[in-house]
């Protein structure tokens, strides 16, 4: 049987190759003491999005969705929480009162994501 932090780390690994399926340059962070601020992963298009994942049977949503949206907000990101439970797809949470900004920085990370790579190309004459 796995521990609650091997789970985590397997969580955290799992959903990091997610965004990296979808197209993003993603990794897992290195928290030593899990300090406030540091998000579960690093999605280099999406820097102002602080995600947390949550790997777990039994999740209390709201507790986790305040607290992500607490420490984001006290480094000026957004907070999301990514989460599964064993033998489903990974979901998205975060707060409706976000949803305008959440919107625009995926948008631009959309375009940082596309620029320079894969990136229509004007067409000559």
């Amino acid at each position: 049987m796995k521990s609650s932090r091997q789970k985590g780390a397997a969580g955290e690994r799992e959903l990091a190759e997610v965004f990296r399926e979808l197209g993003y340059t993603a990794r897992r962070t290195q928290q030593y003491c899990g300090s406030a601020g540091d998000g579960d992963i690093v999605v280099n298009e999406l820097p102002t999005i602080l995600w947390e994942s949550k790997r777990v049977e039994r999740l209390n949503i709201h507790e986790a969705v305040h607290r992500v949206a607490y420490d984001a907000g006290r480094t000026g990101q957004i907070g999301a929480v990514c989460h599964r439970r064993n033998g489903t797809e990974w979901l998205l949470t975060i707060r409706l009162a976000d949803i305008h900004h959440f919107a625009e920085r995926v948008h631009l990370g959309m375009k940082r994501r596309w620029e320079g790579k894969d990136a229509p190309q004007p067409e000559s004459d």
